[in-house]
This record gives structure tokens, sequence and C-alpha cells, in this order.
């Protein structure tokens, strides 16, 4: 999943709008900073009750937190789209996100901290693959390719 998925080379990534961020009605923004970037969306739903969560390993904390409400769950495809989401995302305690990433500008607590983004294309390959069929990506070309990256 994770890879030479469209043609001209591109990464994939999961992004999580976690259940915090959708009850305080941050997935559009979420969203727009993604498509400003230059990214393209190629799957994205919105579940509460998932029960793939039950079968992971989670403390129980986080497994209460991650089922206390509906999440967005998107693929994300680019240029090196994992390292960028990681920079765009921002370190994961609040305290220490920057001002203009996600969790700087978002975030009020390490606990709800808006998002998740994988860490590496073997696991956004994982990640991606666990949330979603290979069917719920969609392949399309973007009109603005080559205005983003080049021709």
């Amino acid at each position: 999943l994770a890879g030479n998925c469209s043609g001209w080379g591109n990464e994939q990534t999961l992004v999580l709008v976690k259940p915090d961020a959708v009850q305080r009605r941050l997935v559009g923004d979420v969203i727009q900073r993604f498509e400003r970037r230059g990214f393209k969306l190629v799957a994205m739903k919105l579940l509460q009750h998932y029960q793939q969560l039950c079968q992971k390993p989670f403390y129980p904390a986080l497994l209460a937190y991650m089922m206390s409400g509906p999440l967005v769950a998107m693929v994300w495809e680019g240029y090196n789209v994992v390292r960028s989401t990681r920079a765009m995302v921002g370190d994961t305690n609040s305290a220490d996100a920057k001002p203009g990433t996600i969790r700087g500008d978002l975030s009020m607590h390490v606990s709800r901290n808006v998002v998740h983004a994988s860490d590496s294309v073997e696991t956004a390959h994982k990640e991606i693959g666990f949330w979603f069929q290979r069917d719920e990506l969609v392949a399309w070309e973007s009109s603005d390719r080559d205005f983003t990256y080049g021709p």
C-alpha cells in the first residue's frame, strides 16, 4: 500500500484525527493543512466502534480514549509524506510542540493530542492495512501535480 501506488513515486501515510479533535470540530482544519501542503487524499472514513482496536494490546486508558467517540482515518499520498507529516504534526507532548504544527496550534494536553501519524514508511504500510481494505484507497491523478512537484 505505501509506496509507488500512483506511478510518480509517492509514499502514503496514515493520519488519524482522534476523538478529541472530532469533538472539537477540528477535522476540516487538519485536512486543510494537508491539502495546502500539496498532499493528495486517497482514503478517508469516519469510525466509531472499531473492533480491530479491541484486538490490540493497548493500555486500558488509551483504548477507552480511542473508543470514546468517532475518529477520522485518512490516507495521504505525496513525496516524502511520512517525514513531512511527522514534522507537520509536531511533538507528541503539546507543551513541546512548536507553534505552526498541528499539535502546537490545536492540542492542549499530551493525552488529547489531536492526531496520530505513522512514524515510518514501514509503519505506514502496516497501519494503512489495519484501518483500510485495499479497495478503499482511491487512485486518482491530481491536476496540480506539476505545480506541486514540478514537471
